[in-house]
């Protein structure tokens, strides 16, 4: 159960590699574009298995007049169907949109900005950069990656920033981005926008509670929950509904539960709003918790786990939901095939 989407046809204008790694597409609804703000996305229908499924996208730059929107897909080696589906479009390709939506929403203040994307977490910070670049003269940007070529967007960050850019590559320092110290010299009142993979973004977060700087003043967006464990086959029952389901590695616990009619409440799929919450009852495996709602404590204590992201390794959960309903079950867990929101 899900807020409803209201579905608009687009054309898929053009195609362009913008890293080794990363796809840009364009498209235009056959409504014309809608103004949109830095931050912004759209959500996409797909077809994976022959079922539609809904992914959201960051639009990548500034709203023009009659432009197309612009959209950048990673090509994910672990995809849950999403990057593949779009890969293959071809301009001409007819597609279903949503309007923009804006869940990472740019605050124009008079403070310091300081813009923190790891990886294919770029997308909505293109926009922020043109954005603030003209306005504000201070902007700092720290852009992280495994290597260059995989990175869109770099010569244009460069020219907007100039030296006011950091990229830090794993191929060409050889260590990760020392977090820590970036985020001891922050000029208090200067507001973070971070978004990227998880464990980068965890330590962002951890180290700005770690300073005792202002919760508000770091905003955050997940493109895609990465866990500690590749995604793994594992088995979810829920006695109380004497249901027994498989949920396979390109699937989430979420869509899975759903389509047996467990009906699990749920909003955002990015882990980010604790709706599809359920509760743990036993595991014999490891909880690989992938949300950002849940405190680091209440993760340790593997009471609640977020079905639409997090997963299981190296064993099967119990579980149990708030469903109370009296509709007929859906028995054939081997029948099941879904896949949950991905970039």
């Amino acid at each position: 159960m899900r807020y409803q989407i209201e579905w608009t046809e687009a054309e898929i204008t053009s195609v362009e590699l913008v890293s080794s790694s990363v796809r840009q597409l364009e498209l235009m609804p056959v409504k014309g574009t809608e103004h949109f703000t830095p931050g912004s996305h759209i959500s996409f229908e797909v077809m994976i298995n022959n079922l539609p499924e809904t992914r959201s996208y960051s639009l990548v730059g500034l709203y023009e007049k009659n432009k197309p929107y612009r959209i950048a897909v990673k090509q994910l080696a672990e995809s849950r169907g999403g990057s593949n589906y779009m890969w293959q479009l071809k301009p001409g390709a007819k597609i279903k949109v949503s309007r923009p939506a804006n869940n990472f929403e740019l605050q124009f203040k008079p403070v310091d900005y300081l813009l923190v994307a790891g990886g294919i977490g770029i997308t909505p910070v293109v926009g922020m950069v043109e954005a603030l670049a003209s306005k504000n003269n201070n902007l700092a940007m720290v852009y992280v990656g495994n290597a260059q070529n995989e990175m869109p967007y770099i010569d244009q960050l460069t020219m907007l920033l100039g030296d006011k850019l950091t990229v830090h590559t794993l191929e060409k320092d050889k260590t990760f981005f020392d977090f820590k110290k970036l985020i001891a010299a922050i000029k208090p009142g200067t507001q973070l926008y971070l978004c990227g993979p998880l464990a980068m973004m965890n330590e962002v977060r951890h180290q700005w509670e770690a300073h005792k700087l202002p919760p508000a003043d770091l905003r955050f967006e997940t493109f895609g929950a990465s866990g500690k464990f590749a995604p793994q086959t594992f088995k979810v029952s829920i006695p109380r509904l004497k249901l027994e389901l498989t949920v396979e590695k390109n699937q989430s616990m979420l869509d899975v539960l759903n389509k047996a009619g467990a009906d699990i409440m749920y909003d955002c799929v990015k882990g980010e709003c604790g709706l599809c919450m359920v509760d743990i009852l036993s595991c014999s495996g490891e909880v690989d918790h992938r949300d950002f709602f849940l405190s680091d404590e209440q993760k340790k204590e593997n009471k609640k786990m977020c079905a639409c992201v997090s997963r299981v390794a190296k064993g099967d959960i119990v579980i149990d939901t708030a469903f109370r309903g009296t509709k007929k079950l859906n028995y054939k867990s081997a029948e099941l095939s879904s896949t949950s929101s991905d970039k």
